[in-house]
């Protein structure tokens, strides 16, 4: 069965619709410090308030463990949404309390609320179905209709995401749809050559979507921490580096499972290798056989992939017609450890077919390095969820949407 969209659920003038929204964004000093989440929802606002219904945003925000906190309010999230709508958006102190139940009665047609923390009510994210049923029984209270938008909570069973969607007429709004088609297109018929490129810190988190992905791809890249544990089952020793000893054995079998079918694996070739964790440790390129040969010896540690890798990458990556990016090569938030993210950021603008940066820190990493959204084909909004997707496991808030 395919997707449900907007079309499905006719005419909305006039009804209140709920928009369960991703607007998980992060916060300093109650300033939102990267907006991307909350232009994503703007496309499936706009058509809604176009449409002349009466919008209810809701979302969460951080994890506040079932009880209002005054640092993970969605207030400056409204704010901005006021700002970037160009109309008011009123703002529920509450979830399902008197001020949401006020705001959203006082809407007219084509207006927006957006209602507090979705997880300042315990039953949003409860382990028991009864818990979460009863939740999503209050918050259908508000609407007439659910359009589901948060694409970084679909693999979530929680009370907004699926007992919501199965209460009330729902839909995916146009960013859910978009994120899965474009994921689709990245797990059957890819344009080849197809080249997947991983980073981040672990390859625990990355088990699934390399088991996945392993037999329908062209190339592997693998970067950031995780590559310290393929070099180390490559025979190389990694100093202090980032190593997960417990993976060893299954990264072995990676690497002899790309042989065998022929999938192009490329491991960094040198590193950049610091005193200490820190900003300003000193630090220096060496080979990747020559981790330990450093001036630190064995308590050197690796914080981002060498400029020789990163032109090996650029270039696998440019010259590829499909590309997943997903996780960081180095330790972009310190400068003198970003240049290996940057490089291969720079190349996924280049590709001249589709190019997917796949969410959570890297999604993070394009913009804090000065890159914009529409340089690359698709940046996700769901790290988890995406890589979930790919891995082909079954996402529950897309289920329920007619997904199959």
């Amino acid at each position: 069965m395919a997707l449900r969209t907007l079309e499905s659920l006719g005419s909305l003038a006039g009804k209140r619709v709920i928009v369960r929204a991703d607007l998980n964004v992060p916060l300093k000093d109650a300033i939102i410090t990267d907006d991307g989440r909350v232009r994503a929802t703007l496309p499936t606002l706009n058509a809604l308030i176009n449409q002349g219904a009466r919008v209810v945003v809701s979302s969460h925000l951080g994890r506040p463990d079932g009880a209002p906190d005054a640092k993970y309010s969605l207030a400056p999230v409204a704010q901005r949404l006021s700002e970037l709508l160009g109309k008011p958006v009123a703002f529920a102190l509450d979830t399902v309390g008197p001020s949401a139940h006020e705001a959203v009665a006082a809407l007219e047609d084509g207006d927006v609320a957006v209602i507090e923390n979705l997880r300042f009510n315990p039953g949003e994210t409860a382990k028991d179905d009864v818990t979460r049923r009863e939740f999503a029984e209050q918050l259908a209270a508000l609407g007439d209709a659910l359009v589901s938008d948060g694409f970084g909570v679909v693999h979530r069973k929680q009370a907004s995401v699926f007992e919501l969607a199965q209460i009330l007429p729902s839909a995916a709004g146009l960013l859910i749809e978009k994120e899965v088609e474009v994921l689709d297109r990245l797990t059957e018929n890819p344009e080849r050559p197809y080249t997947v490129v991983l980073g981040g810190s672990k390859v625990s988190d990355k088990l699934g979507v390399i088991e996945h992905l392993l037999p329908r791809v062209d190339r592997l890249l693998v970067g950031g921490g995780m590559m310290f544990t393929f070099l180390a089952a490559s025979g190389y020793k990694v100093g202090s580096s980032l190593l997960e000893q417990d993976q060893l054995d299954t990264v072995k079998r990676y690497i002899a499972t790309a042989k065998e079918r022929g999938v192009e694996l490329v491991l960094p070739v040198d590193a950049v290798v610091a005193a200490s964790f820190s900003a300003d440790a000193e630090h220096v390129v060496t080979s990747a056989s020559a981790i330990e040969e450093t001036p630190f010896g064995a308590s050197g540690l690796g914080l981002d992939i060498g400029p020789e890798t990163a032109v090996l990458f650029a270039d696998a990556v440019r010259g590829s017609r499909t590309v997943f990016w997903n996780g960081p090569m180095g330790v972009f938030e310190m400068a003198a450890f970003a240049a290996g993210t940057k490089t291969v950021a720079k190349a996924l603008t280049e590709v001249d077919g589709l190019s997917v940066v796949g969410g959570g820190d890297s999604a993070a990493a394009v913009r804090q390095l000065g890159f914009t959204d529409d340089e690359f084909g698709h940046i996700s909004t769901g790290g988890g969820a995406s890589l979930e997707f790919l891995e082909g496991k079954k996402l529950p808030g897309l289920e329920v949407l007619g997904w199959q």
